[in-house]
């Protein structure tokens, strides 16, 4: 069967700090993930419709690309309902694709239809979002990030610029969501009580979205005189709410969050008239789907299995010590893209901009 790549190519860059998080992608042409048998696979997101997904999406396609027996790829876009989502999953399991990758938004609620195409002979590997149920019984494997780690990285950051200690502004996404409760885990253990939490328990709740982030942060900000560092777990959707500080005649304290091209951007143009403003990050994580796409194709085609299970975002920028790297933004690049990512800037742009 012809290889059919259905929404264009896409190809990738080497950057070093991705290659030991995923157990080296400087392999032969053909990696031991990838057996002989001749199988397809669909990637299902739950929702597909942000820089952030579209970036991912390409990253999964890329890797896919490198199993020649991969003979036919689909993706589909569940665009927030979770209906729509269920109903792709069942629809693809039932065109006998033999391996799905599924980011499942909408939690638990996918399981069922997840069980039911792991039960009909599908490899089905669902990532990142804790779906429920257990591998061998109602998947084949999920693949988590570890959350909990971001949370120790940018404790022990915190610690190193404000040693005595601090108010801290966390701000996550939706109510109750397992990513902000794992990352508030990894920087309280930690972090001794000298680091004071001055948002509502167990975070404040921004959704991810950049107008409620505004919002958010100018209540915040309001109501506390001393914020010595704003932690947040998606950081692009925290840059359109930091020109706030100014309006408060405050400067912008210290971040630890996630990367994005507009915010290093918005550092290096903001950096010299805030001098608070020290900036920490880790990778946004867009390569965990590489991970999982891995083990799918390991799965389904008799390749080695990947050893690691769990996709460990690095430390990716750190103002402070320039250690891995400096700040860094493309000023050539659009403000959507993730410069931590294996895939390169402008192969991104290309995803980002189709």
């Amino acid at each position: 069967m012809k290889l059919s790549f259905r929404k264009g190519g896409v190809t990738l860059a080497a950057a070093s700090v991705m290659l030991a998080v995923l157990g080296g992608a400087a392999m032969a042409d053909t990696p031991s993930w990838c057996g002989p048998k001749k199988a397809s696979l669909a990637l299902l997101d739950g929702f597909g419709g942000n820089s952030w997904r579209l970036v991912t999406t390409a990253s999964g396609k890329a890797e896919a690309a490198l199993c020649p027996s991969i003979t036919d790829y689909e993706y589909a876009d569940g665009q927030g309902n979770t209906q729509k989502a269920i109903s792709d999953i069942k629809s693809f399991a039932a065109k006998g694709v033999n391996a799905l990758v599924v980011f499942g938004d909408a939690g638990p609620a996918v399981l069922p239809a997840l069980t039911a195409a792991y039960k009909a002979g599908s490899v089905v590997v669902p990532y990142r979002v804790d779906v429920g149920g257990e591998a061998g019984k109602n998947y084949t494997k999920f693949i988590g990030s570890s959350f909990k780690d971001d949370g120790i990285s940018w404790g022990n950051w915190i610690k190193s610029i404000l040693p005595d200690g601090g108010n801290l502004l966390f701000l996550s996404g939706p109510a109750g969501n397992s990513q902000g409760l794992d990352e508030l885990a990894g920087m309280k253990s930690v972090l001794d009580d000298k680091y004071k939490f001055i948002n509502p328990e167990p975070f404040d709740v921004t959704n991810w979205d950049p107008s409620l982030t505004q919002q958010v942060l100018s209540a915040e900000i309001a109501k506390n005189p001393k914020i010595d560092v704003i932690v947040s777990d998606f950081g692009p959707s925290l840059v359109g709410a930091l020109p706030v500080f100014k309006k408060f005649n405050r400067s912008i304290p210290a971040i630890a969050t996630s990367d994005g091209n507009s915010l290093g951007c918005f550092w290096t143009d903001n950096v010299k008239d805030n001098p608070d403003f020290k900036l920490f990050t880790v990778a946004t994580g867009n390569d965990n789907v590489r991970l999982a796409v891995r083990w799918a194709v390991a799965e389904a085609t008799g390749g080695t299995l990947p050893t690691e299970e769990i996709f460990k975002a690095p430390v990716f920028e750190d103002s402070v010590s320039g250690k891995p790297s400096a700040v860094q933004c493309r000023k050539d690049l659009p403000g959507s893209i993730y410069l931590s990512a294996v895939m390169s800037g402008d192969d991104q742009a290309k995803a980002v901009n189709k």
